[in-house]
């Protein structure tokens, strides 16, 4: 068939960077992959049992397009006792087919042709097609290593134009781990509130924050009129199979989503929903289980990096970490080629995250000890072989 057929915007996109090694690793035998971001936790049988009662009662047929409102209810009360935001469940809240259909659909509410967003980067993968997809133009704004990664309120006012309309944000960070401060937050929520700006706040991995728990930029003071909050039940309640998300927003752009939504998709996963509900009544105990999983993990892979060579920060939120490979002289592509043939361990080159990644690595730790413990003991073999 002739690619004339195709849209020229989607013909430019490339294919995600993350899946490349992701389907290289799966067509190797011994691979330890530290490349997908996906809890090894089975979903909690409390929230899977959930699910099937459902079923055998029979609520298999569509939900309202905006969610069950007990759900909705419970997402309301779940970020109001979390994060000091309330949202009324009727109009401020969507349940979305994961996290990421939340992004796609927000984008396409606020943004018109050419309107401009600032992604800041290094990022998911998904912030800057998603963008241009809905007819806007990316802005690439890249934070620094000098600051753990942290962008500044300086580089957001700096990369500003008329044409700006939003700016995508994600604390805790994928891929580098790191957590914006309230502090850190606010600076930030005054260059947006200065200029009218609309911020998409990714907070996917806000349960897996490995001290206090990740501040969001709707509850600092004045924002929640400015803000859009992502997040859903994949990676804290290790439901990512489930696909399930949500949105919480001013009135108008949940409505206007919400118009989208009902167009697009329909509804979220009915038997999701039930799992979910059950995961926000009775799952904190799990994520304490998970989080505490994982600071252990991240602990270990910290550790075993530096002593390496390969220097890297200690991630104070979600399951990667972003250490450097400058010090054996090849760029984030060759070194994961490499460590991928000669010693089967599969991570992300960290340019796949905008240009600030190059020269850096993404590795997941969200796998056991033990397959930790030897994909180290690989890639230290490989460090020790290559670095120039």
């Amino acid at each position: 068939m002739s690619t004339s057929y195709l849209a020229k915007h989607v013909e430019e996109l490339k294919p995600s960077g993350i899946r490349k090694f992701f389907d290289l690793a799966s067509k190797m035998e011994n691979v330890i992959s530290l490349g997908v971001g996906e809890p090894d936790f089975v979903t909690p049988w409390n929230v899977i049992e959930a699910s099937y009662h459902a079923m055998e009662q029979g609520y298999t047929a569509y939900t309202a397009n905006a969610g069950l409102l007990v759900l909705r209810e419970e997402i309301s009360d779940y970020l109001s006792n979390s994060f000091s935001l309330r949202y009324n469940p009727e109009n401020q809240i969507l349940v979305t087919v994961g996290a990421s259909q939340a992004i796609d659909l927000a984008l396409r509410a606020i943004i018109d042709q050419g309107d401009e967003v600032i992604v800041v980067e290094p990022c998911f993968v998904s912030y800057s097609p998603a963008v241009s997809l809905a007819g806007g133009v990316p802005v690439t704004v890249s934070a620094t290593p000098e600051n753990e990664f942290k962008v500044m309120p300086e580089q957001v006012e700096a990369a500003i134009t008329s044409k700006t309309k939003a700016i995508v944000l994600c604390s805790p960070n994928n891929p580098t781990g790191t957590v914006l401060s309230e502090k850190e937050l606010a600076a930030i929520a005054e260059v947006v509130k200065k200029h009218d700006l609309i911020v998409l706040s990714d907070e996917i991995y806000a349960e897996l924050s490995y001290g206090e728990m990740a501040t969001s930029i709707a509850a600092v003071n004045g924002m929640m009129d400015h803000t859009i909050v992502i997040s859903g039940f994949s990676k804290s309640f290790a439901m990512t199979g489930w696909r399930l998300g949500y949105a919480a927003g001013p009135v108008e752009i949940i409505k206007a989503m919400t118009k989208i939504h009902q167009y697009t998709m329909m509804c979220a996963p009915t038997m999701a929903q039930h799992g979910a509900i059950e995961a926000l009544r009775n799952g904190n105990e799990s994520v304490k289980e998970m989080r505490t999983s994982y600071k252990q993990r991240r602990n270990f892979v910290v550790k075993a990096l530096n002593e390496m060579g390969l220097a890297c920060h200690l991630p104070g939120g979600a399951f990667y970490v972003f250490p450097s490979v400058k010090a054996t002289g090849y760029s984030s592509e060759e070194f994961a080629q490499m460590l991928l043939e000669e010693e089967r361990v599969a991570v992300v080159p960290g340019h796949v995250f905008g240009e600030s990644g190059e020269g850096y690595i993404r590795c997941s730790y969200a796998t056991s000890i033990k397959q930790l413990d030897e994909a180290m003991k690989r890639m230290n073999r490989f460090v020790q072989k290559h670095c120039k």
